[in-house]
Formats: C-alpha cells, sequence, structure tokens
C-alpha cells in the first residue's frame, strides 16, 4: 500500500441519517430516543450542569473569592515611538485620531503614553497619563502634553465633601422612644 492509496474509496462527507422514516431504517419509529420520558419528548434539552437529577456539581462547589475586574479602571498604554510613525509634526494626537488609527483599540476608561521608541515631531498629545520617560521625550521634540480629566471614584467624591464640610455623618440615634 502507498501513501495516494489511504484514502481511495472513503467518501469525503457521508449522508445524514433520517431519523424517523419507518421501521426499515434502523432509527425508525421512536426516532433513537427510547420509549416515553422526559427525554423523549420534542424539543427537549439538559442543562449543561444537569447531573441526572442529583445535585449538581456547580452547586456542591463553594462560593469564594472577588474579582475585580469589573471595577478596574482599563488601561490603554501606546507608545511614543508609535506616535511617531502615525502623525506627522504639528498635528494634535487625541482619542479619536488614536481610534481612527486602530492603534486605541475597543472599549477602555484611561489613555497612558509610555516612552518605547523614539520622538522627534513636535506633537500636542491628549492623555490621560505620561510616563516619566514619555513626558521627557515629549518636551525634548518641543511637543505639548494635554492632560484629560479621568473617571472620579465614589471616595474621592467622599473625600471632596468631607473636606467642604457638606457630607453628613450617619449617626444612630441611641435610646427607645416612650
Amino acid at each position: 500500500m502507498n501513501l495516494h492509496e489511504v484514502n481511495k474509496g472513503v467518501e469525503k462527507h457521508t449522508k445524514r441519517l433520517r431519523i424517523g422514516r419507518g421501521t426499515g431504517s434502523g432509527r425508525g419509529k421512536t426516532s433513537g430516543k427510547g420509549h416515553k420520558g422526559q427525554k423523549a419528548m420534542a424539543g427537549w434539552q439538559a442543562k449543561s450542569i444537569f447531573s441526572g437529577g442529583g445535585t449538581p456539581l456547580i452547586r456542591m462547589v463553594p462560593k469564594r473569592g472577588f474579582n475585580n475586574k469589573a471595577f478596574a479602571v482599563k488601561v490603554v498604554a501606546v507608545n511614543v515611538g508609535d506616535l511617531e510613525a502615525l502623525f506627522n509634526a504639528g498635528d494634535e494626537v487625541t482619542l479619536e485620531a488614536l481610534k481612527q488609527k486602530n492603534v486605541a483599540k475597543g472599549r477602555f476608561d484611561e489613555l497612558k503614553i509610555l516612552g518605547e521608541g523614539e520622538l522627534t515631531k513636535k506633537l500636542t498629545i491628549n492623555a490621560h497619563r505620561f510616563s516619566a520617560t514619555a513626558k521627557a521625550k515629549i518636551e525634548k521634540a518641543g511637543g505639548t502634553m494635554v492632560t484629560l480629566p479621568t473617571k472620579v471614584t465614589v471616595a474621592e467624591k467622599k473625600e471632596k465633601l468631607k473636606a467642604a464640610g457638606k457630607l453628613k455623618s450617619k449617626s444612630k440615634a441611641g435610646g427607645k422612644k416612650k
């Protein structure tokens, strides 16, 4: 036998098994579902966690830990070397311009400029954060940095109100009413 003879006579696509087409077909009458019962009914589908009526494993395993992913600030990083390649001298680098050039993709909360690569062009860069090396390289090239406002957290809002003296303290009334 040679290598080219291995698949000789083998059909590439097998015919679909037509169930419920008479007893002579081999899958007639009950169509491979057996007699009666919940599983034999039309449209029945077990949940992915179904364990035959017993307590599913997912309910036996204790719930532990906490994940901060939903609350964490998503930061997109862009290097000054990328800005050098994508923008001309004198251009303004904004969030919209970076999205159009597919540098800042997807959903994010903040944009941070990092100092990887060289920058020779004078650019006006709008971002939420700048690394120390990025600041040095932008200033050396004669560019300007515009720091955009970040999201204000609830804790920061409370601190601001507390400093202004407008936050009411929650005090519990001690004693019984008569």
